[in-house]
């Protein structure tokens, strides 16, 4: 006779497969952010437009991907509580992807003219859809595979994979940016993004023998007929919303990936080379210290942990664009790693936990995708959108970008003292308190009994 045995959680395993998909959707981003803001906006742009247009106009595309990003949440966060967190994983692996790889064969406005921007543009939808259910997932494995007192610093594995991300583009496109311009805008920009490719392949080998958490496979075997996105919507709104301001810190992370790396090449004609190493060395840092932040947020709380870091980063972010206007190189280097190294990196360990611990287990994906989603697509939005128009034609005024950064972060700031801090609660607990007796009640009458 065959037993079959049960469930039983992996934290290692879980943290590892999560880590390496968010890697990949950060390196999307990155790849994508740095050549919007050196080489995408004198490629697929009509040539004759003013050089701070065209960059708005990438800067634009990379908004894109953000502003459908909850639509997809919709889609992929019940599917995520219905047939499974690792299926999610492995629909979004592929999506972004396959995405990150064909930007790379797209022709460009000498070739095919406005049809270009057009075809990126569509591209760049896809690959939004593609990866609004990745990191929803991802954190819901992590956390449902981690031990109680871990569940911090096991989550913060997912949101370290946006500093690897982060630094394995940035790196790759170093060595391109250093090229010369005509080998960079010719065929250089391109291998950026057919690398995706390695990533996707490593990520699939460690995500396939993947196990759905024991909390997981135990709640499903209870069938009901209330649906995740219904049960979500109706019972956790004030909850999405939440998630959803507090997920505006984001803003400040791409305004300093993204928006400060054209303020200073275009606006102030400082070095490429030299300014990618400012994200590198953050990203560096952020990599190392994430995993302790996650670890300090389950000894002081996830909600302390969040604020600390988003009061830092938004402080940091107005000294920081100044030095760029100086040229200032040593206080570019020394401010650009506070601001997104460690103050960006304590408040990005904190949240998954802090995020996924505001919603029970049946819709623990749908509300945190949905939410993380319409905070990110907002901020993705505004961050690098917003602060390109506030610099004004020529990219060289720092006073509004830098307010920006503020007003972000007050909102997330604001948000999060709203929250219940949580992590002293088992996972069964935090389903108890997470839930009003009208949600148990409802849940219990659309059980399916066979």
């Amino acid at each position: 006779m065959t037993t079959i045995s049960a469930p039983r959680k992996t934290p290692a395993k879980a943290a590892i497969a999560s880590w390496v998909g968010t890697t990949l959707e950060y390196y999307d981003f990155a790849v994508y952010g740095t050549a919007a803001a050196l080489v995408l906006n004198q490629l697929f742009f009509p040539p004759e437009l003013p050089e701070g247009i065209r960059v708005l106009l990438s800067m634009a595309t990379l908004a894109v991907g953000y502003v459908v990003r909850p639509l997809g949440a919709f889609i992929l966060g019940p599917l995520g509580d219905r047939f499974g967190r690792k299926f999610v994983m492995m629909l979004t692996l592929f999506g972004i992807g396959v995405c990150t790889f064909i930007i790379g064969c797209l022709p460009t406005f000498e070739q095919i003219g406005v049809l270009a921007p057009i075809l990126l543009v569509v591209i760049r939808i896809l690959q939004g859809l593609s990866v609004s259910g990745e990191q929803a997932s991802a954190i819901s494995m992590s956390l449902e595979h981690a031990p109680d007192n871990r569940r911090g610093f096991t989550t913060s594995f997912v949101t370290s994979g946006s500093a690897s991300g982060g630094l394995l583009a940035t790196a790759v496109f170093i060595p391109f940016a250093a090229l010369p311009q005509e080998d960079l805008l010719s065929w250089g920009w391109r291998i950026p993004f057919w690398l995706s490719a390695v990533v996707v392949v490593v990520a699939y080998l460690i995500r396939r023998n993947l196990e759905e958490p024991p909390s997981f496979v135990e709640t499903q075997a209870i069938k009901v007929q209330l649906a995740p996105i219904k049960q979500v919507t109706r019972f956790h709104w004030v909850s999405i919303i939440r998630v959803a301001a507090c997920a505006m810190i984001a803003g400040v992370s791409y305004l300093f990936a993204t928006f400060s790396v054209a303020f200073a090449t275009t606006g102030y004609g400082l070095d490429k080379p030299t300014m990618l190493w400012v994200p590198v060395l953050a990203s560096l840092l952020a990599l190392l210290y994430t995993p302790v932040a996650g670890y300090i947020s389950d000894l002081i709380g996830r909600k302390t942990v969040f604020i600390i870091g988003a009061v830092g980063a938004g402080v940091t972010t107005v000294p920081y664009l100044w030095a760029i206007t100086q040229g200032d190189w040593p206080l570019i280097f020394v401010l650009g790693i506070l601001c997104n190294g460690l103050f960006y990196s304590t408040a990005n360990a904190a949240w998954p936990a802090f995020f996924a611990e505001m919603f029970p287990n049946r819709v623990r994906v749908s509300g945190l995708a949905v939410g993380t989603q319409i905070g990110f697509a907002i901020a993705g939005a505004i961050g690098p959108v917003a602060s390109t128009a506030l610099a004004g034609d020529d990219l060289k005024s720092w006073g509004g970008p830098a307010l920006l950064g503020i007003g972000l972060m007050l909102i997330a700031v604001i948000s999060a003292l709203t929250a219940k801090e949580t992590r002293r609660y088992s996972l069964d607990e935090v389903d108890d308190v997470q839930q009003t007796q009208k949600e148990k009640d409802a849940v219990t009458a659309s059980i399916l009994i066979p």
